[in-house]
């Protein structure tokens, strides 16, 4: 994937420099991901109808952030990083929100938000991950 630090910023002051239709694009191309929009245009990404990533504009006045889901571990480790803070409402669930796209480095971003993915999925029953042709990936 092309770096998201070269591309086009999401909003004016939102420092992100990727757009949500990128944004959206490196969801799909993840097995049996899901998208739907909602909650005040959110863009929420699932797989077997569980949501691992949102992209939204949650409490920040307009500007998009990425929310996901992360372990424990990654959640008590990118929560004292500057920049990182846990997700409003999803918190209490290991949810982590980037509030500052220079936080991490892009391929970081990519490798969280591939492990929300396999976190989610591998809570599916056998059976629907079956059905997903996920057998392969946990």
């Amino acid at each position: 994937m092309k770096s998201w630090k070269s591309r086009p910023v999401l909003l004016p002051s939102s420092g992100y420099l990727v757009t949500r239709d990128e944004f959206d694009t490196f969801f799909a191309a993840l097995p049996a991901a899901t998208h739907v929009v909602q909650w005040g245009n959110a863009s929420v990404w699932k797989v077997g109808g569980k949501i691992f990533a949102i992209c939204s504009s949650w409490g920040s006045e307009g500007d998009y952030r990425i929310n996901f889901k992360c372990s424990d571990m990654s959640y008590s480790l990118l929560t004292q990083q500057d920049g990182i803070n846990p997700a409003p409402y999803l918190a209490r669930a290991k949810w982590v929100r980037i509030e500052n796209p220079h936080a991490l480095d892009d391929e970081a971003i990519e490798a969280y938000i591939t492990a929300a993915h396999k976190i989610i999925a591998s809570k599916l029953t056998r059976k629907l991950r079956n059905d997903l042709g996920l057998t392969n990936l946990l």
